[in-house]
């Protein structure tokens, strides 16, 4: 079986990526955070990073699930569930 492009992943601001080209996350901290600026994304073939405005664990958990490497979350999130048996919460 051919199998097409990895799926697009939102970065926010209306942008999408190819989960396939994504090789950095760098989180926004201090005077670079604001205006919705929470992440910069690296892109195989563009040059300079883009601005996402969702956080690197977000754009993180959408790239392994394009690329297969962990199973989508269902509809509402983490909250409640132990995706980790034998693995405490600290909060």
């Amino acid at each position: 079986m051919v199998r097409g492009p990895a799926s697009l992943v939102p970065l926010g601001y209306g942008k999408f990526v190819r989960a396939d080209r994504v090789y950095a996350l760098v989180p926004l901290a201090g005077d670079e955070r604001g205006d919705g600026r929470r992440t910069l994304v690296h892109v195989e073939g563009i040059e300079e990073p883009l601005i996402a405005s969702r956080s690197d664990g977000a754009i993180a958990r959408d790239v392994a699930v394009a690329l297969g490497h962990v199973e989508a979350e269902p509809a509402g999130g983490r909250h409640g569930q132990d995706r980790h048996p034998g693995q405490e919460h600290l909060f």
